[in-house]
């Protein structure tokens, strides 16, 4: 590889945080990185949540009261996660939420082509770390995006 090629600096100018509203600690964790990121290199973050239809049962997917219920509450957390990167100095946020399917795919196929970042930042799934379950999106993530993945633990 060239030499000149090797002291380009890499430079992230939109960073895209995942955060899941089921787990809290390793939101946390990926939220303080991407943040001091963001505000260091004075970048856009947008902070992104999936609603799983896999969270709401059978009987809730009827009420739409209740599915109406879900999608505020998500939107509420993205809201709060916001507004806190804001109190710390960030001055380009975006709020995303989305809804439907798989979490890794949703995010995959509609936000990282939408938002187009360069980064992706996702928590290491604190609830399943000590499973064999294959919920662990931050490493799927990580597998098959098309941009740089930090999964933080």
């Amino acid at each position: 590889m060239p030499s000149s090629k090797m002291n380009d600096p890499l430079v992230y100018r939109r960073v895209l945080l995942t955060v899941d509203e089921d787990d809290n600690t390793s939101s946390e964790r990926a939220f303080r990185y991407a943040t001091t990121l963001a505000r260091d290199y004075d970048v856009t973050l947008g902070i992104v949540s999936v609603m799983e239809n896999d969270d709401i049962n059978i009987f809730d997917s009827l009420t739409p009261s209740k599915i109406q219920e879900k999608r505020d509450h998500v939107k509420q957390v993205v809201q709060d996660y916001v507004k806190l990167a804001e109190q710390l100095g960030l001055k380009k946020v975006e709020a995303l939420v989305y809804e439907g399917g798989d979490v890794d795919d949703v995010i995959l196929e509609k936000v990282i082509p939408e938002f187009e970042p360069d980064l992706l930042v996702t928590g290491a799934d604190t609830e399943f770390a000590h499973s064999k379950i294959s919920g662990a999106i931050g490493p799927r993530l990580a597998k098959k995006a098309p941009v740089s993945v930090i999964v933080v633990r």
